[in-house]
């Protein structure tokens, strides 16, 4: 009798040179260096090249990439009007899936056109347009204008500039460059694994980001940190936090933000978070957030044996950055947009088409009735 993996739990469908994910003893790899080597030491382009080349750029090497991303800021006119005509209730995430899959009709790309260099400046473009998309939407919904792009700014520094019109300081760029390096890649995550499988099939790469976007936005992937926000907001003091995590475990209700279906430990990626979670706080003297974010940890700690993972403090970092709640999954998808492409890059070079099975459970054996005779 054949054993079925439901979700293909412990099933290794490729290899890859560009992320480690060790469960049981809460470890992240990049392409050789521990997560804890490249959080706050080097930037997130730094971390861009590492996943696109498999080795951290000298400065030349760095300055080649920041050029080239940020010369491919602007985006098409026919993208600015999709946004600006977009419904102002829309979800970010989908205006971002179908702004990046709209980048495609500007490049007329051959089905099976797999040429590399091609390839890489598309990830390239790519990487530097989704951030401009999502900022733009949200200032084409307030009814603000849309400022226009610069090439002196990093990555995260060019985002906050976009989404609230003005540059932001030394402390906030560097803490969300912090929060794209930890969100770059995870080895054969849900969306990763979409972006790998639309590219075995020999599809374009705007289609394979496209379908990455569309598996980021759930909630038990990607949208996990706006949960965190809306539970702490729920909850609304840190008097009731006992009670609530009481409720939600007697009526088996998710907590969001506890718990990962791969660390058995403490997420790695989470203790960056919660220290520079803590440092904002205090900062903006609001520190009831994180306190019970603190104690909500706890409590999973000392009840269930489970940790915190990156939704957890990912959420309070970036709701004490000022980001809007639904910006929060869009930012990961900013980040992760430079893991996508890495994989997608690495699927075509040695490219074997996904085709598993699956276990058919239905009825056998059944015979034709004519349609008048049938109850």
């Amino acid at each position: 009798m054949s054993i079925v993996a439901k979700g293909l739990e412990g099933i290794i469908a490729n290899s890859t040179a560009l992320s480690d994910v060790l469960g049981e003893e809460g470890t992240l790899i990049y392409a050789g260096y521990n997560i804890n080597e490249l959080a706050g030491k080097v930037s997130y382009e730094e971390v861009v090249y590492l996943l696109w080349h498999g080795g951290l750029p000298n400065r030349k090497q760095l300055e080649g990439l920041q050029h080239q991303l940020r010369s491919q800021r602007e985006l098409p006119k026919g993208v600015i009007d999709f946004i600006l005509g977009a419904p102002k209730d829309a979800n970010p995430m989908d205006v971002i899936r179908t702004g990046v899959s709209m980048l495609g009709l500007y490049d007329k790309v051959p089905t099976g056109d797999i040429d590399g260099e091609k390839n890489r400046h598309r990830a390239a473009s790519i990487t530097a347009k989704i951030s401009v998309i999502a900022a733009y939407f949200h200032r084409a919904r307030l009814g603000k204008d849309l400022p226009p792009v610069r090439t002196d700014l990093g990555e995260a520094a060019h985002f906050l500039y976009l989404l609230n019109g003005e540059v932001p300081t030394p402390e906030a760029a560097k803490t969300l460059d912090v929060g794209y390096v930890l969100h770059a890649d995870h080895g054969m995550n849900a969306s990763t694994f979409s972006a790998r499988v639309t590219i075995a099939t020999l599809s374009d790469i705007y289609s394979a980001i496209t379908s990455a976007i569309g598996t980021l936005k759930g909630p038990l992937h990607g949208g996990a940190n706006e949960g965190v926000i809306h539970m702490l907001q729920e909850i609304g003091d840190e008097s009731k936090v006992d009670a609530w995590v009481e409720d939600a475990l007697a009526n088996k209700k998710k907590i969001m933000g506890i718990g990962h279906r791969v660390y058995k430990t403490l997420d790695p990626r989470a203790p960056h978070l919660r220290s520079m979670a803590i440092q904002l706080c205090e900062q903006l003297g609001e520190g009831k957030w994180i306190r019970m974010s603190e104690r909500i940890a706890a409590l999973m700690r000392e009840k269930k044996g489970l940790h915190a993972n990156v939704d957890f403090y990912s959420a309070t970092v970036y709701y004490s950055l000022g980001l809007p709640t639904d910006m929060f999954t869009p930012v990961f998808a900013i980040a992760r947009t430079s893991g996508w492409t890495a994989h997608i890059l690495e699927q075509l070079a040695n490219n074997r088409l996904y085709r598993p099975l699956s276990e058919y459970v239905g009825p056998i054996g059944r015979t034709l009735t004519q349609i008048d005779e049938r109850s």
